[in-house]
């Protein structure tokens, strides 16, 4: 018999070995079902439909006095994100280039790391320590002759957190925009060298056309980690800062009123929209830079 006959007569007994990789998926989807799907239809449920479906409640979150807290969140929100993205980029920029100390780039995103998830009470704690009314920064800057209280400066105000928040926008632009600078060839820049490109028409012609789409999908990154933040907000100012995590919390809490659950629902609704946009932007552009990373 020829070892071809041989082939063909085992084939039809060969069993194909069965995966049992996806089980390793099994908990990971069932957290993602759990404390991200399960709420997220839930609120789009009770958003939609009171004794029917209705838009009513959809219409009520995006009118006054609940418009004005979408405003302030997406005002918040865009500043921490233009401000964290520029110094974070050249930050980013900075760190790729250094060769000595060669430390201090592995200590800078290891810190990048822990900053950017940084948050919540420890957070709050930590500026009010340092910039509260009695804060030691702020009462060192006293001493030498600048009063931010007394210029009206409070972390409870919009400028206050957009102070906190840059402390953990600034390392989450450096962890994204870290990778994308590395991805710049240095033969990129010797073949523009060659063709006599100057360092300014490299970086318009070549640099930032690549580095655009991690950029923007950065900036996208940063404005829904902002708009989504609730728990540093809320230990700063007490729950009174009108953003949209906060109000959400106002409205189902039923301190003051009571059965406006599905304005609670409808105001997360459109978060959960305004949220699925920019992540779903920052993917699309993340995959379109990928290869350049490669």
């Amino acid at each position: 018999m020829t070892a071809n006959a041989l082939v063909g007569a085992a084939g039809p007994h060969k069993r194909r070995r069965r995966s049992w990789a996806w089980i390793g998926l099994v908990p990971f989807l069932a957290f993602v079902g759990l404390f991200l799907l399960w709420p997220a239809s839930a609120s789009v449920a009770g958003s939609l439909f009171d004794d029917g479906f209705t838009l009513a409640n959809l219409r009520r979150a995006m009118s006054p006095p609940y418009s004005s807290s979408f405003v302030t969140s997406i005002r918040l929100s865009a500043i921490t994100a233009v401000v964290g993205g520029a110094v974070g980029t050249a930050v980013a920029y900075a760190i790729t280039l250094l060769e000595r100390p060669r430390w201090l780039r592995s200590a800078m995103t290891a810190w990048s790391g822990v900053a950017a998830n940084l948050g919540g009470v420890p957070l709050a704690f930590a500026f009010i320590a340092a910039f509260g009314t009695q804060g030691m920064v702020t009462r060192l800057l006293k001493e030498l002759g600048w009063d931010i209280i007394a210029a009206g400066f409070r972390l409870s105000d919009l400028w206050g957190l957009v102070v906190v928040y840059l402390y953990f926008q600034i390392p989450l632009m450096l962890l994204v925009m870290a990778p994308a600078i590395d991805g710049l060839r240095p033969t990129w820049r010797e073949a523009a060298s060659g063709l006599g490109a100057t360092p300014a028409r490299y970086w318009i012609h070549v640099g930032l056309p690549i580095l655009l789409p991690s950029l923007l999908g950065g900036l996208l990154l940063l404005f829904a980690n902002a708009f989504s933040a609730y728990a540093t907000a809320y230990s700063l100012t007490g729950g009174q800062a009108n953003i949209v995590p906060l109000q959400i919390r106002f409205v189902l809490q039923g301190n003051t009123i009571t059965g406006e659950g599905d304005l609670g629902n409808a105001l997360a609704t459109w978060m959960i929209v305004i949220m699925a946009v920019a992540v779903v932007a920052n993917v699309a552009l993340q995959r379109r830079t990928s290869k350049w990373l490669q």
